[in-house]
């Protein structure tokens, strides 16, 4: 393409932009004032967790001194004695206004809330904590094909930008359920052997591996197990929101 045309069309688009921001402005996806897909305002008053009281192995709320999220009668439930990753950390606790950001993002389809969330989900990894990628859960293909684009890759390419780590493409995409309908038993169930992973992305690295939600921990517990079976040496989780 001339450099010409690569003008035009850059015009073109950005011409295009224009126009469908004067028709449909962009609104926050809290409080829908116009402006930005999440504007100052309601990010400063979100649920943020704070990592002094939050527990450090799940990263429960509450659960720096007795957690009652990862207890021996939890991990039961998920059929566990203990997590297989060394450390979870969440940007906010799940409610209305988070839960409305993650389903915005993804069932409304609006990507560009993406690089708001990763934002924060930096801000929320500690400080000690060290990795050599960012690994993510790839979407179903169900869901791939629903939304039109894989959120967790999204988050994790995001993630990648802010933090300088590359994206480690370790896992395959799962032959599961939408895990937002199910319950505890049932979302273990539902991922059991439902993961597979790339032994040569895994071998020795220390994985950073990002989601959006974190609800019983049975989605990011089997992705665990997978890249750390794969080879990968360590494995930590970030959210965005944490129920």
């Amino acid at each position: 393409m001339s450099p010409l045309a690569a003008i035009a069309r850059n015009a073109l688009r950005a011409a295009g932009h224009l126009a469908c921001e004067v028709t449909w402005p962009t609104r926050c996806c809290v409080c829908e004032r116009a402006g930005c897909a999440l504007c100052a305002s309601c990010e400063g008053s979100l649920p943020y967790l704070d990592r002094w009281t939050a527990c450090p192995t799940c990263g429960a709320a509450f659960g720096a001194v007795q957690c009652t999220e990862c207890c021996p009668q939890r991990l039961a439930a998920l059929g566990r004695e203990a997590l297989p990753f060394a450390g979870c950390a969440s940007a906010v606790r799940f409610d209305a206004r988070t839960g409305r950001i993650v389903r915005v993002y993804k069932d409304l389809g609006e990507q560009r809330l993406a690089l708001d969330m990763a934002r924060l989900m930096a801000r929320a990894v500690p400080p000690e904590w060290r990795a050599d990628a960012i690994a993510f859960v790839p979407a179903s293909r169900e869901a791939l094909t629903r939304r039109g684009f894989d959120h967790a890759e999204l988050l994790a390419c995001a993630l990648s930008s802010l933090m300088k780590l590359p994206v480690c493409a370790a896992l395959d995409r799962p032959r599961a359920h939408d895990q937002r309908k199910l319950g505890r038993a049932a979302r273990v169930s539902n991922l059991a052997s439902a993961l597979r992973a790339h032994p040569s992305a895994c071998q020795g690295r220390s994985l950073l591996l990002a989601d959006d939600v974190m609800t019983t921990g049975s989605t990011l517990c089997a992705a665990a197990d997978t890249l750390l079976e794969a080879g990968a040496g360590t494995v930590r989780a970030l959210t965005f929101a944490r129920v």
